[in-house]
């Protein structure tokens, strides 16, 4: 489906280029610059360092009326690139495997566009976002930009995509209500006392706590959900002891727990609380837990949904409703705070049965077609709410 004119085979270099040189969350200094001086050069009034990376523009003057947000993230991921490629990652240990290359082209391919269209271009802002690879206990680049007072207080709309290797090129799909899970990260700590295996009964265990604590709650959080409820649980690390001849005075235990809906989500945090404490007093120590990166569910809006499918079907593109919404995450859902979302997953596989390595993976990678979809998308939907909410 790749258009080959100079236009998309620049933008596809500048993928290439951005695929090369992967940055982490609050470090994509190289990839900011080069964002930034991009949107200069094609004459938009640019804000940088905001919230730490992240970059704002807009078209310069003063414009009265509805603006409409657009946003692409930018920071990579800590994985190895596994790709034997041209372009593959030179920073050993990171790599672009969620798309965030894919979304910065999309968003300046866009705004190269618009910069020759006034009709559009003053009504939108564009967002370039670091840090949404969010890990344990750290913040959010949504957040970061959101606080830093430079975001308008309320959009028309607020419009992301992202790349989605279930789905082939060409496709854009659509989830009606949720289109991300709610994410709430957790760690639990054991509190014992340490004690000579030859005499455990002067101490108290940590590691049987978190142990027992680990298949409790998988247990109990299977009993108190029911099987229509979309729920994603997992403990992902356990961390104790320093010698196998005592019992270990610390255990600690790292999770996540993945919701749709608010009340499940309530009931499910509750439950995890509570046998946590319950497993402490049982084997006779204490235990604390604590909640970080606590994320609301990504809500489409009802009516950018119906715009979206209506529409999206110009200049080829099969646009779809999705039933099944995933129990991924993404801090675009803080966006929220400024207006109506819309988050669109942009089909990047090659393959028709969706076959490509999944987001994540060192050997991710997309047919490059996936660009010129995403900007029509995304222009598709300015054209539409620009003719629908004029001042």
């Amino acid at each position: 489906m790749y258009t080959h004119s100079d236009f998309y085979d620049r933008l596809s270099a500048l993928r290439r280029d951005f695929h090369s040189h992967p940055e982490l969350r609050f470090e994509e200094y190289r990839t900011s610059g080069i964002v930034a001086n991009q949107l200069i050069d094609l004459g938009w009034s640019v804000k940088s360092q905001v919230g730490g990376t992240g970059v704002l523009a807009q078209w310069a003057g003063d414009y009265e009326g509805s603006r409409i947000l657009l946003r692409a993230d930018m920071d990579a991921y800590p994985i190895r690139d596994g790709k034997d490629v041209a372009y593959s990652s030179q920073n050993p240990g990171v790599a672009h495997a969620c798309g965030h290359d894919v979304h910065m082209t999309v968003l300046l391919g866009l705004a190269e566009q618009l910069s020759t269209q006034p009709d559009l271009r003053q009504r939108v802002t564009l967002m370039f976002q670091p840090a949404e690879e969010i890990p344990f206990g750290q913040g959010s680049g949504a957040r970061a930009m959101l606080e830093s007072g430079y975001l308008d207080k309320t959009y028309t709309a607020v419009l992301g995509l992202h790349c989605w290797p279930q789905l082939q090129v060409g496709m854009i799909g659509v989830d009606v209500g949720a289109a991300m899970a709610a994410k709430d990260a957790f760690s639990v700590t054991f509190l014992g006392v340490s004690a000579h295996v030859a005499t455990p009964a002067n101490g108290r265990d940590a590691i049987l706590a978190a142990s027992n604590a680990v298949l409790a709650l998988h247990a109990s959080l299977n009993r108190e959900r029911n099987p229509n409820d979309l729920v994603g649980f997992n403990v992902g690390t356990f961390h104790a002891g320093s010698s196998q001849s005592a019992l270990a005075a610390s255990a600690e235990l790292t999770g996540t727990l993945r919701t749709h809906d608010p009340f499940v989500r309530d009931r499910l945090k509750q439950t995890i609380e509570r046998v946590c404490a319950g497993v402490a007093d049982v084997v006779g120590l204490s235990s604390s837990i604590t909640w970080a990166n606590e994320m609301p569910a990504l809500m489409n809006d009802v009516q950018l949904v119906k715009i979206a499918l209506e529409n999206l079907s110009n200049d080829g593109i099969q646009a779809f409703q999705i039933d099944s919404p995933p129990l991924t995450s993404d801090d675009f859902a803080l966006l929220g705070e400024l207006g109506p979302m819309l988050y669109m997953k942009l089909g990047t596989s090659p393959d028709a049965k969706g076959f490509s390595s999944p987001l994540h993976s060192s050997n991710f990678d997309v047919d490059e077609g996936c660009i010129e979809v995403g900007i029509k998308a995304l222009k598709t939907m300015l054209v539409q709410l620009v003719d629908r909410r004029k001042p």
